[in-house]
């Protein structure tokens, strides 16, 4: 709405009909004004708040909310501020769970705060997804990085399974692999940081893995090479997501400020990882009962 008579005592006037897009072109103009004359900012690990906000997070709300019809759940378990240790389960070929996470935790979040993604060393090997997950707020997977976010009092997020949640066969859907050493526990244990578990239901079935051509994998310097219904007998339309019904849900936080000195205690840092799985893998059991149909309404 706009003012009425000078200094806004007249009554409201209705935007005319062209006005929400001369908004739009005037707020576009602006923006690559800003990028061009490089008047923006970004932080130590490149993470460029307007460029998400302005380009990565409206092409990822299409997905979660339009194609994927996401349902999201337990965000009061999120901190309205102040570090948190996200870790979910890792499914779906391409992991595309990780940015549908992320940008639904922003949105939905009363305080539309942002997940800093923890990756892995071969994302960071790739030139043009290198730069975008730079900017989208990602770095490697490595503790002095996850401390130092952490230490800031940032959102972290973390898929303890890595290559073998997103690389695994259909047949073993919705079963978390291996946690690995829990050198996500240790990053949460030193800095005093409650882990927040959040359970993932829909990637499973975005892009069945069928098979993984193994000796393909290796020429191509990849973990797997995956055999989809779709892929790669339709060339790239077989990299369309199939639309999956998706539901995410955060389950309440386990604090860690109490076993800060334990941080090097193989056995409390693979106890809390088991914690943290068994307590993921049961969410996973209620929601798919919950979901009985993947591609239902």
């Amino acid at each position: 709405m706009t003012g009425g008579e000078p200094g806004g005592t007249g009554p409201a006037v209705p935007d005319r009909p062209g006005d929400h897009w001369d908004r739009k072109v005037a707020n576009g103009l602006a923006f690559l004004r800003r990028r061009l004359s490089g008047d923006y900012e970004v932080d130590e690990f490149g993470f460029d708040p307007e460029l998400t906000d302005a380009v990565f997070h409206p092409l990822l709300r299409l997905l979660y909310r339009d194609w994927f019809r996401t349902e999201v759940s337990g965000m009061e378990h999120v901190p309205v501020d102040g570090p948190a240790l996200v870790v979910g389960n890792h499914s779906g070929t391409v992991a595309l769970d990780a940015l549908i996470l992320s940008a639904a935790l922003h949105d939905k979040h009363p305080a539309h705060r942002y997940l800093r993604l923890l990756g892995a060393d071969l994302v960071f090997r790739m030139p043009v997804v290198s730069e975008i997950a730079r900017k989208t707020g990602g770095t490697v997977a490595c503790n002095p990085d996850a401390e130092r976010l952490l230490g800031g009092g940032d959102l972290v997020g973390v898929f303890p399974e890595g290559f073998k949640g997103i690389g695994k066969l259909y047949a073993d859907r919705y079963k978390l692999q291996r946690f690995g050493r829990g050198g996500f526990v240790s990053a949460a244990l030193r800095t005093g940081t409650p882990i927040v578990p959040v359970a993932i239901v829909g990637g499973e079935e975005i892009y069945p893995m069928l098979a993984d051509i193994k000796p393909l994998a290796r020429l191509l310097k990849l973990p797997y090479f995956p055999v989809t219904p779709t892929f790669p007998w339709l060339g790239p339309l077989g990299m369309v997501p199939l639309p999956s019904k998706w539901l995410i849900q955060f389950c309440p936080p386990i604090p860690t400020a109490h076993l800060t000195d334990s941080a090097d205690d193989p056995l409390v840092v693979f106890n809390l990882a088991d914690q943290v799985r068994e307590t993921i893998q049961q969410t996973l059991h209620t929601l798919l009962e919950r979901r009985p149909d993947p591609f239902g309404p």
